[in-house]
């Protein structure tokens, strides 16, 4: 089943409010040239939102999902035939649940990444913005699916869940008066204080930064699969060997899996590392920017989180000498 377009009446703002406060147009045509869309077009917006909900209900749908739906059923249910079986096939059966349990949590959990990076994709996240940005100039949205912020709990993609990716809350603007919309301030679009100083041009966002704001919240599942997998593996061979079961040592072609998931974590550890270390750097540049009067947009949650480790540390102190 394919389905329909949203139509424009049904989008959040219509471009037709976007382009109607000067201020506002000049911060959403910033955001759309930052991520390469046009926002205030109403064909394209709705073309977009879209193409990112097909993308989002494909990760929740798809053949990966219902593997792993269909797994965890098998292995909570195995263990109701157990007063039905003889002694030793209740015991393979244990060993059977235990492995489709351990397979069902791997393949569920990379389902959920893969949907977390769907509801991230940059041009998906510029529209969040666009939509901040309008809140922040007193506009009314008149309405924002649940699918767009992570709530789609339910089919009508509006439910209570925790939502994941929320719009952005920026300071209040008052009327007839900008904000700094992105990092691409041009020299002529810096402003002069009355003292004549001319602040400093916002440093531009590198794709690293950009990148490293989609990775930093995903991971962090590979060390307790990779242990449920070596573990179930482990304890297969183990009752293989003392219940003279051979089926048991079938078990064991789960620990080069751990050992690939093991490796996967490291990987994305070690760039995300990277990611991290060029983000900082931006934010250091962000904050020596403000401190030298510049107006700069504000950070998006995964950066302020790094506005400690992106402050100079205090010079240690000086030893008075006697």
């Amino acid at each position: 089943m394919t389905r329909t377009p949203l139509p424009p009446s049904q989008l959040p703002l219509s471009g037709a409010t976007l382009t109607a406060d000067p201020s506002l147009l000049s911060a959403v045509r910033a955001i759309g040239t930052r991520r390469g869309v046009d926002y205030t077009d109403d064909a394209t917006v709705t073309a977009l939102l879209t193409e990112r909900r097909r993308a989002l209900e494909a990760t929740q749908r798809g053949p990966l999902a219902w593997l792993g739906g269909l797994t965890l059923t098998a292995g909570v249910m195995l263990p109701l035939s157990y007063p039905f079986l003889p002694a030793q096939a209740a015991k393979a059966a244990l060993i059977v649940a235990i492995l489709l349990i351990a397979v069902a949590v791997a393949t569920l959990v990379q389902v959920r990444v893969r949907w977390k990076r769907e509801l991230t994709h940059p041009a998906l996240a510029g529209y969040r913005e666009v939509l901040g940005m309008a809140r922040a100039h007193g506009l009314p949205l008149e309405h924002v699916p649940g699918w767009l912020e992570g709530r789609n709990s339910g089919p009508g993609g509006d439910g209570g869940r925790k939502t994941v990716a929320p719009i952005p809350s920026y300071e209040a603007v008052p009327a007839g008066q900008a904000i700094p919309p992105n990092e691409h301030q041009g020299e002529d679009e810096r402003e002069t204080d009355q003292g004549g100083h001319t602040p400093p041009p916002v440093p531009p966002k590198p794709p690293a930064v950009t990148e490293y704001e989609t990775l930093a919240d995903q991971g962090g599942w590979h060390d307790e699969a990779g242990c449920l997998l070596a573990l179930a593996g482990v304890v297969g061979a183990l009752w293989a060997a003392m219940s003279d079961e051979p089926v048991g040592y079938g078990a064991l072609a789960l620990i080069p899996l751990a050992v690939l998931i093991w490796l996967a974590g490291l990987r994305q550890y070690g760039e995300k590392q990277r990611l991290r270390a060029e983000a900082v750097a931006y934010v250091r540049a962000v904050m020596e920017a403000q401190a030298d009067g510049a107006r700069v947009p504000e950070l998006s949650p995964t950066l302020r989180r790094l506005l400690g480790s992106a402050r100079p540390s205090p010079p240690p102190p000086q030893r008075r000498s006697r």
